[in-house]
């Protein structure tokens, strides 16, 4: 049975609630919290009057005094452009084979180029630069093993143009045939050629079949990948004889490759960036370690 509460002279009104025995004062707020709740109240309001503020269809509401976040930010980075202005410009009209030779251009254009390559590089060919942590496909910038060349001017064109893309009609363009897709070859042709080009570069998976492939390599291989499997840049034929290999040389990423070709594709980045971004981006790969 619930006991009843006991009263004092002087005890406030209640709610009304009471909870065994328990009843629950009503004490007004202190004024003080009464006058901050008002005044946060009239703040509120006051601040979805003058900034941005209710969310609509596509945006907020522009309020009175049409301040912009993203103003703000263009306008920062307006400044800053304004203040790289006069070695953008030289960046961007400057010999490429001059920067090296410029202490103060080439550190801006290294660390501008990492800024870069961070923001449009990175998803395909790693924070790094490794391109293997992306899995396969994705070159390894920081080695020597360049399929178009790796000097300043080869990286310029490579980046500005891309590769096998729609983008530009100057984009670098190989295509390795679909050997076993298109029936250009038979099952144990491919076969035997698979385990020559594993012997270039290491052990073969079957020793036997090395030197059947050896004929079917200069037959249908050679003309691009060269005599020796060393590859042909021109051609953007890769090197066969270096175990680099950028979908796996293994013996099931070898038959897949004969089998139905590759064919990664690059965007061209002139559409993009500028010319200076596109040389500060050069520098920065080709310096990374790679850069021949």
């Amino acid at each position: 049975m619930t006991k009843k509460s006991k009263k004092f002279e002087g005890d406030p009104n209640t709610t009304g609630h009471v909870w065994d025995g328990i009843e629950e004062f009503d004490n007004p707020m202190p004024r003080w919290w009464l006058w901050s709740l008002y005044l946060t109240i009239i703040w509120g309001i006051g601040y979805t009057i003058a900034y941005p503020a209710w969310p609509m269809i596509n945006q907020a509401t522009t309020g009175v005094l049409g301040w912009s976040t993203r103003a703000d930010v263009a306008n920062e980075i307006a400044a800053v452009e304004e203040g790289n202005a006069a070695i953008n410009a030289k960046l961007a009209s400057v010999d490429l084979t001059a920067i090296s030779g410029d202490a103060e251009l080439n550190t801006y254009a290294s660390s501008a180029g990492k800024a870069v390559f961070a923001t449009w590089c990175a998803q395909c060919h790693g924070s790094g630069a490794d391109g293997i942590r992306m899995g396969s496909g994705y070159p390894n910038l920081l080695d020597d093993d360049w399929l178009w060349g790796g000097d300043m001017e080869a990286i310029h064109t490579t980046i500005t143009h891309g590769i096998r893309n729609e983008d530009s009609d100057d984009a670098r363009y190989s295509e390795m045939p679909a050997f076993g897709r298109d029936e250009l070859l038979e099952k144990e042709e491919i076969d035997q050629v698979v385990n020559f080009v594993m012997s270039l570069s290491g052990d073969a998976q079957d020793a036997s079949k090395v030197a059947e492939g050896a004929v079917v390599f200069e037959d249908n291989c050679s003309s691009c990948h060269a005599e020796d499997g060393t590859g042909d840049r021109e051609q953007g034929a890769p090197n066969l004889a270096d175990a680099i290999w950028l979908y796996g040389g293994d013996y099931e990423a070898l038959s897949d490759t004969v089998n139905n070709s590759r064919y990664g594709v690059m965007p061209a980045w002139n559409t993009r960036l500028t010319e200076w971004q596109i040389r500060a981006v050069t520098a920065y790969v080709h310096q990374l370690g790679g850069g021949e």
